[in-house]
C-alpha cells in the first residue's frame, strides 16, 4: 500500500521494518495497511474539532474504503477490544416547483454527512456512536447552511447475555416501524416516508431517535425478533411525567435478520418475508404500526417491496401531533446485469379531524448500484398533493459514498 507512505512517516532512504506472517514468511499487507490506518486516523481525530476537519476524516476515511475487504478501517486491541470507523456522505442536487412567491427552489448540498464509530470494548460489550452534519450547503429559512452545527445522531452501547437477550442504552431508533428503524445507508428509495417520524417532534426527539434503555432478542431460531424500551418521550418543566414506552415484535418466514438497523434492500443477497407489529405511548398518547417487507431474487435479478401502516393520536399530551393514519409503500426490482432497479414510492397522510392537511406523494425513478451500498447513484421524482393546495413537482439525484 504505497499511497499511504507519506501517513506512515516514511523517508526517503529510510526502510521500515517488514512485518511476515508466520507461515510464509512475506511482508503482510493487510498488516501493513491496519497501520498505516491508524496513524491516519489519528491525524484525522486532531482535526475533527471544526467542520473542516470533519471534511478531512470524511475523504479520508472515502478513499480508504476503496481498499480491498482486508483493509477494513478496523484496529484491533488487546483481547477483545476493536474499534471501527467508517463514512456516508449523501451528496444531492434538488429541485421543487413552488405555488409562491419564488417559482423554484433548487439546492446543491450535502443530505447526509456523518462519520461512523463503533467497537467492543470487552466480551459482548460494543458500542456505537455517529455524528452528522445534516443539509450542508443548502438553504434554510435562516439562509444557506454552510457552517451546520454537528450533532450526535447515535450513541448507544449493547450488552449481549445471549442471542435471547440484548441490553442497549443510550441515544437510538425506538423500535416502531420498520422504516423507521432502517439504516439511512441502505434505503431503498433516496430517503425515509415523507411522515415516517411525524412523532419525533412532538416527542421531542430527533429523527426518530429518543434516549433510554431498551431489550432486545431473538427467539423460535431467530426468526422472532422483539424490541421495548422505556425512553424519555416529551418532559414537562419539572421532568416529573411519565415516561415513553415502545415495543416491536417482527417474524422473519424465510432467513432471519440481526443487527439493531434494518436493510433496506438486500440487492438479492437474502429471501427476507417480516411481518411486523409496533407500538408507542406517553401518557394519552398513542401510536401503531403494522408493517411487511418482501426482498427475493427473483428471474434475472432481485424484487424489493415494503409496506408501512402508521397511526399516531398526540391526545392532550402531545397536542402538535393531530390525530391521523399514514402510509409508505415502495416496491423496486433490481436488473442485475444492468445493476439498475427501477423505483416507485408512495406516501399518504389522512387527518382525521379535517382534510386539510391530508396529503399524497407519489414518487419514482431508477438507482444505479456502482458498488452495491458502498456507491451508488440514485434519481427521483416525486408528485405531492396536498389537500387544498398547489401541487408541487420535485426531482432529486444523490450520489451515495459509504463504508463500515
Amino acid at each position: 500500500m504505497r499511497n499511504c507512505e507519506c501517513l506512515c512517516g516514511r523517508r526517503k532512504g529510510r526502510r521500515s521494518a517488514k512485518r511476515r506472517t508466520p507461515l510464509s514468511g512475506q511482508e503482510d499487507p493487510g498488516r501493513l495497511e491496519a497501520a498505516c490506518l491508524a496513524r491516519a486516523l489519528r491525524f484525522c481525530a486532531g482535526m475533527c474539532h471544526s467542520i473542516r476537519g470533519i471534511a478531512v476524516a470524511s475523504i479520508a476515511a472515502f478513499l480508504i474504503g476503496a481498499l480491498p475487504a482486508t483493509a477494513q478501517i478496523v484496529v484491533t486491541g488487546q483481547g477483545d477490544m476493536n474499534f471501527k470507523l467508517g463514512v456516508l456522505g449523501q451528496l444531492q442536487a434538488d429541485t421543487i416547483d413552488n405555488p409562491s412567491p419564488v417559482p423554484n427552489t433548487s439546492n446543491l448540498f450535502a443530505r447526509r454527512l456523518r462519520l461512523l464509530f463503533g467497537g467492543q470494548v470487552a466480551k459482548n460489550v460494543t458500542f456505537f456512536v455517529e455524528t452528522d452534519a445534516p443539509n450542508l450547503g443548502k438553504t434554510l429559512a435562516a439562509g444557506k447552511n454552510i457552517q451546520p452545527s454537528v450533532i450526535v445522531q447515535d450513541a448507544y452501547a449493547e450488552l449481549r447475555f445471549a442471542d435471547a437477550l440484548l441490553v442497549d442504552a443510550g441515544l437510538m431508533f425506538v423500535p416502531f416501524s420498520r422504516n423507521s428503524v432502517q439504516s439511512a445507508a441502505t434505503l431503498l428509495p433516496i430517503d425515509y416516508g415523507t411522515y415516517t417520524f411525524s412523532a419525533s417532534a412532538p416527542t421531542q426527539s430527533t429523527t426518530g431517535r429518543d434516549t433510554g434503555f431498551q431489550a432486545r432478542g431473538y427467539l423460535v431460531r431467530n426468526h422472532l425478533e422483539y424490541r421495548i424500551g422505556a425512553f424519555q418521550g416529551m418532559r414537562d418543566a419539572g421532568s416529573d411525567n411519565a415516561f415513553r414506552y415502545t415495543g416491536r415484535a417482527q417474524y422473519n418466514v424465510w432467513d432471519t435478520e440481526s443487527g439493531y438497523f434494518y436493510t433496506g434492500t438486500y440487492l438479492g443477497k437474502k429471501k427476507i418475508l417480516a411481518v411486523g407489529a409496533a407500538f408507542d405511548a406517553q401518557q394519552d398518547y398513542r401510536g401503531y404500526d403494522a408493517d411487511a417487507f418482501f426482498d427475493y431474487p427473483l428471474g434475472p435479478g432481485a424484487a424489493t417491496a415494503q409496506f408501512d401502516y402508521n397511526h399516531f393520536d398526540g391526545g392532550d399530551t402531545l397536542k402538535t401531533l393531530p390525530k391521523q393514519n399514514d402510509v409508505l409503500a415502495e416496491a423496486g426490482y433490481l436488473i442485475s446485469a444492468l445493476k439498475l432497479t427501477p423505483v416507485i414510492q408512495v406516501n399518504h397522510r389522512n387527518l382525521s379531524a379535517a382534510s386539510l392537511g391530508d396529503e399524497t406523494r407519489v414518487a419514482a425513478g431508477a438507482n444505479y448500484w456502482w458498488a452495491g451500498h458502498n456507491a451508488n447513484v440514485k434519481a427521483l421524482y416525486t408528485r405531492i398533493a396536498p389537500s387544498g393546495f398547489a401541487k408541487q413537482n420535485e426531482f432529486t439525484v444523490q450520489l451515495q459514498v459509504f463504508v463500515f
